[in-house]
């Protein structure tokens, strides 16, 4: 897909390190698949990805987590 952000890169499968802030929680997730912008870098993950980051997210900070860093993996 066409960047959406720089307008003049197309996407490739990569990987992005997500930060997630939530309830005073603060987690960051490495190895997120994502499309990477080649010209630009900017990060896309899909829907499905997503939720599962946030309910990873919301998880930790029932928990009472307040900073972790994790390797992703899928459910």
């Amino acid at each position: 897909m066409k960047c959406v952000i720089c307008k003049h890169g197309d996407t490739n499968a990569g990987k992005a390190t997500v930060t997630l802030e939530r309830s005073g929680s603060t987690l960051v997730f490495k190895g997120v698949p994502a499309q990477v912008c080649e010209n630009c870098g900017e990060e896309y993950v899909s829907e499905d990805t997503a939720t599962l980051l946030l309910e990873a997210a919301t998880s930790a900070a029932r928990a009472g987590v307040q900073v972790e860093v994790r390797q992703y993996a899928a459910a």
